[in-house]
């Protein structure tokens, strides 16, 4: 029995992206209650991973803890999910259009350089491997905009938004229309265009509800309520 996988991601990892595809597949319905001794026995693996994972799960909103009956899958609502959406393309439209205006040229070498880094993973639809990489885009223009009050919000919202960012990966057109929404951001920060910067974020993450939305719809999500 290991709790150690190979490469980036550990066995909590992959434990929490296992019961986020149930929950947001179905197979987990609202109230299911997470067995950690059956969890362990189906990844083959200690309870100190399990635990983790169900960790996450609760930060993101996904599972949470009640008396008597431990972790318990919650309800998924969309509303509230499409009410978080629209926040974060605010405040990740801002930390783009500050960007725009206060990016180093280092800062913005890097911005492309990690753009580029993630075509490869597109174009092979490595998913986790673009997430990841997805993931570093948007913090160095989050840290871009210079404005740590900013960033503390955007990471926060980032943090609870990503198994829904990371689970609209799935769909079959999303990720090569993500790197070309991101090539339109770097584009307009590169250019120092802020409120080009502001307007291609925003529509970047506001799709994403619809994917996401779309995704699980059509493989019979029946955890999400709307």
């Amino acid at each position: 029995m290991s709790d150690k996988k190979g490469g980036g991601a550990t066995r909590a990892d992959e434990v929490r992206r296992a019961i986020e595809e149930d929950i947001f597949l179905g197979r987990l319905r609202p109230g299911s209650r997470l067995d950690e001794e059956g969890l362990a026995q189906r990844f083959n693996i200690s309870r100190t991973p399990i635990r983790e994972a169900i960790l996450q799960l609760v930060h993101a909103g996904l599972v949470e803890k009640q008396p008597r009956q431990g972790a318990v899958v919650a309800p998924l609502k969309l509303h509230r999910m499409v009410q978080m959406f629209e926040v974060m393309s605010e405040i990740e439209g801002l930390c783009c259009r500050y960007a725009a205006r206060r990016m180093s040229d280092a800062e913005k070498q890097n911005l492309r350089r990690i753009h580029e880094e993630s075509k490869a993973f597109m174009k092979a639809r490595e998913l986790d491997a673009y997430y990841a990489k997805n993931r570093e885009f948007h913090e160095a223009i989050q840290a871009g905009s210079h404005n740590e009050p900013l960033q503390e919000i955007a990471h926060g919202l980032f943090v609870r938004l990503a198994p829904y960012r990371r689970y609209q990966l799935n769909h079959p057109s999303r990720v090569h229309d993500s790197f070309d929404e991101h090539d339109t951001v770097v584009q307009a920060i590169l250019n120092g265009d802020p409120e080009g910067a502001y307007q291609a974020m925003r529509r970047h993450v506001t799709i994403q509800i619809d994917i996401f939305a779309e995704f699980v719809s059509i493989m019979g999500g029946a955890g999400i309520q709307s």
